[in-house]
């Protein structure tokens, strides 16, 4: 295939996944999202993926996603390269939400495959090719098995990645060998961006283009230290950097919660995003103090880091 239409340079880097941004009663407030983007984009990350797996969106409703977007987009849709994430269990939903991105100011949209039924890849393709029609927006297909069930082919892969719309792929699968089959499949051309947090610089390394993760939303500084020495050529410190974040991610897992535990952390630093929506857990009185020693070593970490960000922001 010739030279895109559609420039992948603006989806690379540190993308944050963005948490769900809820009130004292449980409902969206646009305020803390409004607030949590600011905090991102004065942070110098490059972009913002919004109703993923970290914002809930499979928890949420059409309206309430849409709200999310709208502030984010709102706020920080000048600055930061946005990606919606618009995958939903029914197609009709997904393409409602796709016209609302475009129509808001999304940079791109993207989707996992339709869950709960187990879909043959022709039903994914024909329910990913409606999505890719139904605006002028770039697609960004999302890989992640572990809970949607479906393997993407090299073949579906190879099939989508021909058409000028579909820019690129976040790989959630938990191998390196899919990611980068799926950059030689989709070629130089072709963006692949890396889902495991604790995987990132392995991804990089092997044909990543940048990431988009969940954890990088309590340490974004981190993340950006990561990216800043692979793309400087330090590999060694590097390495170091991606060894102190895998801890720190451990210890995250330890909690009932991901999900939780992240917003509880980004509570204490003033940044109040409510508890996570059932059935997932917030975190415990009595992880009260793991909560706190834990968030004490991130930012103990990220003042030690000389970490730089997209726009040039250092700490």
């Amino acid at each position: 295939m010739e030279s895109r239409t559609y420039p992948i340079d603006r989806f690379k880097g540190i993308t944050v996944a963005m948490y769900s941004c809820y009130d004292e009663h449980g409902e969206v407030s646009k305020e803390a999202a409004r607030k949590l983007a600011r905090h991102y984009a004065d942070i110098g990350v490059n972009g913002l993926y919004v109703g993923g797996s970290t914002g809930e969106g499979m928890l949420q409703s059409v309206e309430e996603r849409k709200r999310t977007l709208e502030a984010v987009v709102d706020e920080v849709g000048n600055e930061l390269t946005i990606v919606a994430h618009i995958g939903a269990p029914s197609t009709r939903d997904c393409i409602e939400l796709a016209k609302h991105a475009e129509q808001v100011g999304a940079h791109a949209v993207s989707a996992v495959p339709a869950i709960y039924y187990r879909l043959s890849a022709r039903s994914v393709e024909a329910h990913w090719q409606a999505i890719v029609d139904s605006t002028s927006l770039p697609f960004i297909i999302y890989h992640i098995p572990q809970t949607t069930g479906f393997q993407l082919s090299t073949a579906l892969m190879a099939k989508m990645a021909a058409q000028d719309k579909v820019i690129g792929v976040k790989i959630s699968a938990e191998s390196t060998f899919e990611l980068q089959q799926s950059k030689a499949v989709g070629g130089e051309d072709f963006l692949v961006l890396n889902g495991p947090d604790e995987q990132y610089l392995a991804g990089r390394s092997i044909g990543a283009d940048g990431g988009i993760g969940g954890t990088y939303g309590v340490m974004p500084e981190l993340f950006l230290k990561i990216e800043r020495c692979f793309r400087e050529g330090r590999m060694e410190q590097a390495l170091e950097w991606q060894f102190i974040v895998n801890d720190l991610i451990k210890r995250l897992l330890s909690f009932p919660s991901l999900y939780g535990a992240c917003k509880a952390i980004l509570k204490l630093r003033g940044l109040d995003c409510g508890g996570p929506r059932m059935p997932l857990l917030p975190i415990s009185e009595a992880d009260r103090e793991r909560i706190v020693s834990l968030d004490h070593d991130i930012r103990k970490y990220v003042s030690l880091a000389d970490w730089k960000g997209e726009h040039g922001k250092k700490q």
